[in-house]
């Protein structure tokens, strides 16, 4: 029953934002990341992005969806890099960070640092953030677990942003509770997910990156509105030939 509603809630939500996308120009979005984003072991067509921007484009939005994924990268190496991502100036930056930290063990305390310089980046340049987690496994030990899985929840709530609370949630959901059936959505290595995968997850993934561009269609008219209202107080100044 649970499950049911969830699906029901999630196909509301997608109807009310496609709604709302009709109308406006193509929007840009960044999706920021390691190999779960650059589309690593699997053809060009069966990637994150191009299955995310067709996922989109299927719920009547005008977006593309560009690709800045890194192999290998840490939240490190995106903080490195994120000046450059931002000087395309996308309108939207999806965030999906942190699986390299995880896999090196490498202290929850520099995500939550890495991850912060990148979000204030965006949000400084006026670019609408949303967080994608990572689930930490136990094997780590349950303080690493607890310390790493809640800098993403954290970081939303502190800034402001949307978060997925995972970015294998859609492989999750459709798995179940047999860990052998995760083995048909996941590449030989048990690290990637293959084509399958990379589309049960963007079908979790789908909405929230919906609610994304809604905030960015509320965004865009407030921010023309605040450049008119600083024009006009800037033309009614008096000059210093006046004063």
């Amino acid at each position: 029953m649970r499950k049911l509603l969830k699906q029901i809630a999630a196909t509301l939500s997608v109807l009310a934002a496609s709604a709302t996308l009709a109308s406006g120009g193509t929007i840009r979005l960044v999706a920021f990341g390691d190999s779960l984003v650059q589309g690593y072991g699997l053809a060009q067509a069966e990637g994150l992005v191009p299955q995310l921007q067709g996922w989109l484009r299927a719920q009547g939005a005008d977006v593309e969806v560009g690709n800045a994924g890194v192999s290998g990268d840490t939240s490190a190496g995106g903080a490195a890099r994120i000046d450059w991502t931002l000087s395309d100036q996308p309108d939207g930056l999806i965030v999906v960070l942190g699986g390299n930290d995880l896999l090196r063990g490498l202290p929850p305390e520099a995500l939550r640092a890495n991850l912060t310089h990148i979000i204030a980046a965006a949000q400084s340049a006026g670019v609408e953030v949303m967080l994608v987690g990572i689930d930490a496994p136990l094997n780590y030990g349950a303080d690493y677990k607890q310390g790493f899985d809640a800098v993403y929840t954290d970081l939303a709530r502190s800034h402001d942003v949307l978060l997925h609370p995972s970015v294998f949630a859609g492989i999750a959901e459709k798995a179940g509770e047999d860990p052998a059936a995760y083995g048909r959505f996941m590449q030989n290595d048990g690290i990637h997910p293959n084509a399958l995968g990379v589309a049960a997850n963007v079908e979790a993934l789908g909405p929230v990156v919906l609610q994304l561009l809604e905030r960015i269609k509320v965004a865009e008219p407030a921010a023309e509105e605040e450049g008119r209202s600083a024009a006009e107080v800037d033309g009614d100044a008096p000059s210093a030939s006046n004063r």
